[in-house]
């Protein structure tokens, strides 16, 4: 691939990822109207569409606290992983 393809290629890209985050933009405006509709309300039928919206509990490691009040434990259960990350700038 040439250059010149290469930039248009980015060029295409980037249009495309301003669309998707428009896209989804859209998408949170919208839930938050249903969300806002739905007031305190788990669930409601909208015609042909049951909307849920239920509160949904995790539990997670605090691995900052971890490794600062057991620093040895969190270097034993640390693992390191490498990724390749994508960027156009």
């Amino acid at each position: 691939m040439s250059e010149q393809e290469m930039e248009t290629k980015c060029r295409e890209l980037r249009q495309l990822q301003r669309l998707i985050e428009e896209a989804q933009q859209e998408v949170e405006t919208i839930k938050d109207a249903l969300k806002a509709e739905m007031g305190e309300s788990e669930a409601i039928q909208a015609g042909e569409y049951k909307i849920t919206w239920k509160a949904v509990k995790t539990a997670r490691i605090d691995t900052s606290a971890l490794k600062t009040r057991m620093p040895d434990v969190a270097a034993l259960f640390t693992r390191e992983t490498t990724a390749r990350r994508f960027t156009v700038a």
